[in-house]
């Protein structure tokens, strides 16, 4: 669910969304109501109805400004002749690297979890998943130049996505135990066993 221009275009509706991330990413989901967010927002509980009128709602007006902020980063990278590194530079992107996307990453696998459960959440999950495959699936397949099958093409693709997300699980779920450059070098490692290099 994208944000509609209530919410984008106004104040109130903009602090009720970030004070929905923000106890997401603090506390979890459990936490997550419409008093609680009121409170942290600083509006009353019938602002809070106003722009979001459940709480699945709310939920999905979240997990979709999380995503368009991960979407909006990684359109925004310079992608050049050499595919390999495109791949790798998406797959960086959707890693724990840095403070944003540690906070991303956070929120993003609390609603992924979610969304095992939630239909608005499996609604965007598949969303966001199908528009990453199809997009992996094509760089993989001008990669390799044809010599791949379409299936193959698809193939990679999931396994690029498992990849990251699985990084992004364990780094997030640990303490310390993949730092950063331990990230990347298994991102290039898969990669180079991928495509050769």
């Amino acid at each position: 669910m994208i944000l509609g221009m209530e919410q984008k275009s106004s104040p109130r509706g903009r602090s009720v969304l970030e004070a929905v991330i923000a106890i997401a990413a603090e506390r979890g989901l459990e936490h997550v109501s419409v008093r609680e967010v009121a409170a942290a927002a600083g509006v009353s509980i019938g602002t809070v109805q106003h722009y979001f009128p459940t709480k699945e709602l709310m939920l999905a007006a979240a997990y979709g400004e999380v995503v368009d902020r991960i979407r909006t980063r990684v359109g925004a990278l310079r992608i050049g002749a050499d595919v390999r590194a495109n791949i790798g530079s998406v797959l960086r992107e959707l890693l724990p690297l840095d403070e944003q996307r540690r906070a991303e990453t956070r929120v993003y696998l609390i609603f992924a979890a979610a969304a095992a459960t939630t239909p608005a959440l499996a609604e965007i999950q598949q969303s966001v998943l199908t528009e990453l495959h199809g997009a992996l699936a094509e760089a993989f397949a001008a990669a390799w130049g044809g010599s791949a099958t379409p299936a193959q093409c698809r193939l990679a693709a999931h396994a690029a996505i498992a990849l990251s997300d699985g990084l992004a699980l364990h780094a997030m779920t640990t303490r310390g135990w993949l730092a950063a450059r331990q990230l990347t070098g298994a991102v290039d490692l898969v990669l180079g066993a991928l495509l050769g290099g």
